[in-house]
């Protein structure tokens, strides 16, 4: 590991708290996979499981920042275990009703209450933010997170897909589960780099997302997030189109690749000027990687497209996580994360739709459009918005109410 990255865990307990951070966002790239291998192995409806994984979404892009403004009022501990438990209830309920076929209505209600999953991700960084807010090494440790949320993407669907086709149907699904009761609960056992509590400067303050600034990051990861799942979608097609829809996990896992090293890369690097521009010539990168997709022949070229592609997404998520903590309100920082996952989740979701309706009327090639269309109403948001990213208001949760630590932050 390279030396700033080793710095990283000099910090007494952060090894221990990056490990079960791991283990707990395992789950967001297995269980709503691994629910639409196990519906379809065991019904053969791929349109329920559709539906299913898309409940699970939508429930956890709903219950998502809820969890995490009670987590800033009341800390990790007290809340996380609670919200952990209602999910693992569900995802129970869900294994049994699907094993024993019982009536649709409880699959629903299952996936509803498994959507009271914590975001795991944003209170790791929330422990680094307590750790080294105002310093470079901040910047290093998004990086690095944003490093371990794409491994998570490039293993997690292999395994559940793997395990629910080899062993049993439900297999996939109940490690993912198993995950997230060993990750949450044994982060949770860590109080000493449990981020303190911020009950009397959060009530009464409202959401969050009353930011302008954090507005803006949220729009914009709509779109963003309908990009993400376009191209899930449309890359699955496009290899079924081309004889070898099993290569589709191969190519999407070089789309993640491509992130993960760009993400290794930029938390090396530090930066001199404001992040807010940063962000948006990300936004504009990934825009820009949409357009190779609408030429591509076969699929080498659609994997080598991609792997472009995913260049631009880790640099640009990690800026996202410095700019909310200028915009947000340190007694918010982790509901404020949080927001920008459930705008990807929200995205994810309409993007997946349309592409599966476009590709229905005029083919997959037809569909790399949808991820097109979303990175040009991305660069749209983000233009639109940028006045409000380069206006921090004072007492932010990154500035500690000295705006010049800002500057220090990215100056090499």
């Amino acid at each position: 590991m390279p030396s700033p990255y080793r710095a990283l865990f000099a910090a007494p307990g952060s090894k221990a708290f990056s490990a079960a951070g791991f283990l707990g966002r395992m789950p967001l790239s297995m269980m709503g996979i691994g629910v639409v291998t196990m519906i379809s192995q065991l019904t053969g409806r791929y349109g329920l499981a559709g539906a299913l994984s898309a409940t699970i979404a939508l429930a956890a892009a709903v219950a998502g920042p809820q969890v995490s403004r009670l987590v800033d009022r009341y800390g990790q501990r007290r809340v996380l275990r609670p919200a952990t438990l209602i999910s693992l209830a569900a995802a129970a309920v869900l294994l049994l009703a699907a094993h024993y076929d019982w009536p649709d209505w409880v699959l629903f209600v299952a996936c509803v209450g498994i959507g009271c999953v914590p975001s795991v991700g944003a209170m790791v960084r929330a422990r680094w933010a307590a750790l080294y807010r105002g310093t470079p090494q901040l910047h290093t440790a998004y990086s690095f997170e944003s490093v371990v949320d794409e491994i998570c993407f490039i293993f997690g669907p292999i395994v559940s897909i793997g395990l629910s086709t080899a062993w049993f149907p439900e297999a996939g699904p109940l490690l993912a589960a198993c995950f997230l009761a060993a990750g949450v609960f044994w982060l949770t056992a860590q109080r000493a780099t449990e981020p303190e509590p911020h009950p009397r400067e959060h009530k009464g303050g409202g959401s969050a997302l009353r930011a302008p600034g954090l507005q803006v990051l949220v729009a914009t990861f709509v779109a963003t997030g309908a990009i993400f799942g376009a191209v899930d979608v449309v890359t699955v097609a496009f290899a079924e189109e081309e004889g070898s829809k099993a290569a589709a996990s191969v190519v999407l896992a070089v789309y993640a690749l491509g992130s993960c090293l760009a993400g290794v890369v930029f938390g090396l690097l530090h930066f001199a000027g404001a992040a807010e521009r940063r962000w948006l010539l990300g936004v504009c990168a990934m825009a820009v990687s949409m357009i190779p997709l609408l030429l591509v022949g076969n699929l080498p070229f659609l994997a080598v497209a991609l792997f472009v592609a995913g260049l631009s997404i880790a640099p640009t998520m990690i800026t996202t996580m410095s700019l909310i903590e200028e915009h947000v309100p340190r007694a918010q920082l982790t509901e404020g994360m949080t927001w920008v996952s459930t705008g990807l989740a929200v995205g994810v979701a309409v993007g997946s739709s349309v592409a599966g309706w476009v590709i229905d009327a005029a083919g997959a090639r037809a569909g790399y459009g949808v991820p097109a269309v979303s990175g040009a109403v991305a660069v749209v948001v983000g233009f639109l918005g940028y006045r409000r990213l380069r206006q921090p208001a004072p007492g932010r949760g990154g500035s500690v109410g000295q705006h010049g630590e800002r500057e220090e932050r990215h100056v090499a």
